[in-house]
């Protein structure tokens, strides 16, 4: 079965490059894009994902949305992605709001993103 993925992310190329990289494989699809994350909750409301990719650093805070997706919907698999790789005190009140324990780094290397959904 194909799980479906919600990315959250303000750059679109960032998003293009995730999308192609998730959309190559064929137990992921792209159902999905917000570019703030003050849309995100409203959009997880209509699309249903699977799984969501949340870039922490936007306009409207990555943590913010998390913390609203993860209030409405307790269950929600919410992966973060940084290009902070080394600020472990973000990540660490990124997986106490919820989020998983893994988080994709960018720049975005494609083994490293596929592996991280699959633990999902």
């Amino acid at each position: 079965m194909v799980k479906k993925v919600m990315m959250v992310d303000d750059s679109k190329f960032m998003r293009m490059v995730l999308k192609d990289i998730i959309d190559s494989t064929d137990d992921f699809e792209v159902v999905c894009e917000v570019d703030d994350g003050s849309k995100a909750l409203e959009v997880y409301k209509q699309c249903r994902p699977d799984i969501v990719t949340m870039d922490i650093i936007m306009p409207t805070s990555g943590m913010e949305a998390l913390k609203e997706i993860k209030a409405f919907d307790p269950n929600a698999k919410v992966v973060m992605i940084t290009a902070m790789g080394g600020q472990v005190m973000v990540m660490e009140e990124a997986i106490a709001a919820g989020a998983e324990k893994r988080y994709i780094s960018k720049p975005f290397k494609q083994d490293a993103v596929r592996s991280v959904l699959k633990e999902l």
